[in-house]
């Protein structure tokens, strides 16, 4: 699976990089249907508190699955997107035909 990560309107961090990698690989690794990983870092003002978003859009066959998440951290937000994606991931493994 290509990943393709990007840091909107803030600095680079590796150490998310990697983190996002790694998740991203152990998704890759259960559902090797997987083509492409579109993932969005972006840091805006909120008055809660929160306001480090994470967005993925996964390319596989068929229409595109998206989730997004707005937390206090960034490790979080990755987590919870990426809770989020695996459960779109499962519903569209159980809708799947085996051709024979």
């Amino acid at each position: 699976m290509k990943i393709n990560i990007q840091f909107v309107k803030m600095p680079t961090s590796e150490t998310m990089y990697d983190y996002t990698v790694n998740k991203l690989n152990k998704l890759a690794k259960k559902y090797e249907w997987l083509i492409n990983a579109d993932v969005f870092f972006k840091a805006e003002n909120d008055p809660k508190g929160k306001g480090r978003i994470c967005e993925m859009e996964l390319s596989l066959n068929g229409p595109r699955i998206f989730a997004s998440s707005n937390e206090k951290n960034y490790e979080l937000a990755v987590k919870n997107t990426i809770s989020d994606i695996e459960k779109q991931l499962e519903k569209r493994k159980s809708e799947m035909k085996p051709y024979m």
